[in-house]
């Protein structure tokens, strides 16, 4: 069995899986200087784009294409490769359809998405000018169309803002601020079969507009101390029915994931965007449920990718994922990016970007390994 990987950055977190599997990897990439080149078999260094990947997977005579595709950029072009090589040479891509692509990568088609499904979505409207905000109560989330990672969103407080953030933009996406907890959850869909996994919480919502990388993160999810177990069970289940309805609407393939958020006053959840691609929740996902995402993507493209097998497979661990800046670690690499047994950890992320995902059997064990590690959670925002 051959594959054709694209893209190097996230290649770490396949090696050790398909070297286990017996797998031949093939390599692209654009950055001549990219790390993780070295893990694969073989590797190609391409301008950017899918042509040349299209080519290689052809002249290699893979057996399945998965993109390591992390940012939404590429995104339209890899699903005009899924189509061209899917359809004309039998050659399964694991990535989403062009229109699925095309509706989650736009913020404004997401919400006509959501609204005509009749899936709760924060009150929004577009505008071209400061005075069409007439009597709207503050504060209000501003946003563009396309963009990912927290770039060009604006917490406003006043008129004011509004006309600030206009001067750098021709139109902007407001939406109600919602004060609650945001909330991720990872959806695996492949040959119409479909399953999401688990709800992450990825702390309270902020008017200082703080990305959740810089938060504490847990899963499962638990929105306070005051629900009960059967109570949070039921949420839990909520979010990913919705999450399996939209998958299925969509018909995403791969893997890709939801961003909601949980308003604490009128306990209803709403969701804020569709992401057709892989997830910055992984390890978080793997640690809390036993499922590694890109290890899923990988037997979907071998074709040994069985619903009903993951539904056995999930188990069920308190999992905590905590921002460290750097840490003076000789793990963050590829030969430690899996989780065995009930308790562990794995650090991974770039230098000044570095994070440390922990599973424990419970969240006391979860918290015993974070002091074991010398972090005090108590200085970070969650």
């Amino acid at each position: 069995m051959k594959l054709l990987f694209i893209g190097a950055r996230l290649f770490d977190d396949v090696a050790v899986y398909t070297k286990k599997m017996g797998i031949t990897t093939v390599l692209t990439e654009s950055n001549p200087r990219a790390q993780n080149l070295d893990l694969a078999d073989s590797y190609h260094i391409v301008p950017r784009g899918m042509e040349h990947p299209k080519d290689i997977a052809i002249k290699e005579d893979v057996d399945g294409v998965v993109p390591l595709i992390g940012i939404d950029e590429p995104l339209k072009e890899v699903a005009l490769l899924k189509e061209e090589l899917e359809t004309d040479h039998s050659l399964p891509v694991v990535a989403s359809p062009l229109k699925a692509v095309s509706i989650a990568g736009d913020k404004v088609k997401t919400k006509q998405f959501l609204l005509k499904n009749n899936i709760k979505t924060p009150e929004h409207d577009l505008i071209h000018s400061c005075t069409q905000m007439g009597t709207k109560k503050y504060p209000l989330v501003l946003k563009q169309a396309h963009g990912q990672g927290g770039k060009d969103i604006k917490i406003a407080l006043s008129q004011e803002d509004v006309c600030y953030y206009l001067e750098e933009y021709d139109t902007a996406l407001v939406e109600r601020f919602l004060e609650g907890i945001e909330i991720s959850i990872e959806i695996l869909r492949w040959k119409n079969d479909s399953i999401p996994l688990v709800p992450v919480s990825k702390g309270k919502t902020t008017l200082e507009c703080i990305h959740p990388l810089k938060k504490l993160k847990k899963a499962p999810l638990r929105i306070d101390d005051a629900i009960k177990d059967a109570k949070t069970k039921q949420f839990s289940q909520n979010i990913r029915n919705i999450a399996l309805n939209i998958a299925n609407l969509l018909k995403i393939e791969g893997t890709a994931d939801l961003d909601l958020i949980f308003d604490k006053y009128d306990k209803n959840t709403y969701v804020l965007e569709i992401n057709t691609r892989i997830s910055g929740t992984r390890y978080l996902t793997a640690a809390s449920s036993d499922i590694n995402p890109l290890h899923e993507m990988v037997d979907m493209a071998t074709g040994s990718w069985n619903v009903n097998n993951v539904t056995k497979r999930i188990k069920e661990y308190c999992a905590l994922e905590i921002p460290v800046g750097d840490y003076v670690s000789d793990k963050n690499n590829y030969r430690f990016r899996e989780f065995h047994g009930e308790n562990g950890w794995i650090i991974h992320g770039p230098d000044n970007h570095q994070r440390i995902t922990i599973r424990g059997k419970d969240e006391k064990n979860a918290h015993k390994t974070a002091t074991h590690l010398n972090l005090d959670l108590g200085n970070i925002r969650n």
